[in-house]
């Protein structure tokens, strides 16, 4: 049995055709999340910072997420 060809003309493009730009504020998140599970057992200033820190890179996160819409948006 011999292979078939392939035809390559009547593929689709994968999407996105650009991809966004990679950024720190998942490694941040996961960072807050973990200092705040590990604060419920070590004590409550540990568990305050990692509230906190996982607050900033949640917001940061998505005022980026926000920033690339509305270039994308302006662009159509």
């Amino acid at each position: 049995m011999e292979p078939e060809e392939t035809n390559h003309e009547k593929w689709n493009k994968a999407t996105p055709k650009k991809l966004p730009r990679p950024t720190y504020w998942p490694f941040f998140l996961a960072l807050g999340l973990a200092f705040a599970m590990w604060g419920l057992i070590a004590g409550w200033i540990i568990f305050i910072a990692g509230c906190l820190l996982a607050g900033v890179a949640i917001s940061g996160w998505i005022n980026i997420l926000r920033h690339e819409y509305r270039r994308h948006k302006n662009k159509n």
